[in-house]
């Protein structure tokens, strides 16, 4: 099945994956720390990963597909974080954000494009077919693309994609981080790749020094509910006030320990699907915006997750932190807003900013 195996990975590059490599079905071997980062409650408000469905498929690929014999990972690459847009240096409590900062706010690199979740699965399933033509018959299959039970960091270090970082995201020595994970669990048997051998973060720590919120824990995993993107995106309910000012002016997702992180300097070009297409820039008049201006401005992005309330709400923090005056007629508008998530904090921007 070598030459298989060849075959299935120059489609993937054909199909635009920077990285592709195969694993076993075997159970993960770093498991507990899995489970031992669900006993902390490091996941936040993410119950659904602490279901007794989803730990069992986690511990073991075969509960999701009972025919499993190897595991296809990709990687697709996505705007390179720019190491020019540094994280903001520490300011005096009570001092605004830097003039160079007050013009913008920023999304995360990945969200700038339309949104990987339609992008990806189309070519996963192109993969699938293309093996099956390969093989002469149909094959069990099922893949993902960050939306399914398996840890799949872990499935792409031991499928030789590279090793996973003291900021908890898989790094390769000449891609960087800057790329999007997929997997197809197959029922075919696939000659495994060696695991990636080492650790290349040595005594590298600029991305714990360079979080603002210090959500970064020593095992490589994080405290999400202190992670400026588990905030801006997976938590639907308010924003701790002590954390508020740490989000600065990021508005959906965060690339600060990227930006840092010195193997992105090797990141490659993004995916033409995935390069920079929302409006830009955001201006705090988004805040104005009805449900159905959200809706349409933001169908094909992923800023849709965050939904018309969690957008508002993020960018009346970014507006609280860089506290400009001219924000001000705006904000009291979006104080009396229909949604008591959005009036709660563009009120708190409302007392920063005046």
């Amino acid at each position: 099945m070598k030459d298989l195996k060849q075959a299935i990975k120059e489609k993937a590059r054909q199909l635009g994956f920077i990285l592709a490599g195969v694993t076993s079905s075997d159970p993960p071997e770093h498991y507990e720390i899995y489970e031992a980062w669900l006993d902390k409650n490091h996941h936040g408000a993410m119950d659904y990963l602490a279901s007794e469905r989803n730990r069992s498929r986690r511990a073991d690929p075969k509960q999701i597909l009972p025919e499993c014999k190897s595991i296809l990972v990709l990687a697709l690459p996505y705007s390179p974080v720019s190491p020019s847009s540094p994280a903001l240096p520490p300011e005096e409590e009570g001092s605004p954000l830097s003039l160079w900062e007050r013009g913008r706010v920023r999304v995360a690199a990945y969200a700038l494009g339309d949104d990987y979740h339609d992008i990806i699965p189309p070519r996963l399933q192109e993969i699938v077919t293309f093996i099956e033509e390969q093989v002469g018959h149909p094959i069990p299959n099922r893949w993902y693309t960050d939306t399914g039970p398996i840890l799949e960091r872990e499935l792409a270090q031991r499928a030789g994609l590279g090793w996973i970082g003291k900021n908890s995201m898989l790094i390769h020595p000449h891609k960087g981080s800057t790329f999007l994970l997929a997997e197809i669990l197959l029922g075919i048997e696939l000659e495994p790749d060696n695991p990636f051998p080492t650790d290349h973060c040595g005594t590298c720590a600029r991305c714990l020094d360079a979080c603002p919120t210090q959500c970064i824990l020593p095992n490589r995993t994080l405290d999400a509910p202190r992670c400026i993107s588990y905030l801006t995106i997976e938590n639907k309910g308010g924003i701790p006030e002590d954390l508020r000012p740490h989000i600065q002016n990021w508005i959906f997702g965060c690339d600060i320990c990227q930006q840092v992180c010195p193997w992105n300097h090797f990141s490659p070009p993004a995916d033409p699907a995935l390069e920079p297409k929302i409006p830009l820039p955001i201006q705090t008049s988004d805040l104005l915006l009805s449900s159905s201006e959200f809706n349409q401005r933001f169908k094909r992005s992923p800023i849709k997750r965050a939904k018309r309330r969690g957008y508002l709400r993020n960018l009346a923090i970014a507006a609280g932190n860089r506290r400009v005056e001219n924000d001000i007629p705006i904000l009291e508008q979006a104080a009396q807003d229909e949604e008591e998530l959005v009036r709660i904090h563009a009120q708190w921007a409302l007392k920063n900013t005046g």
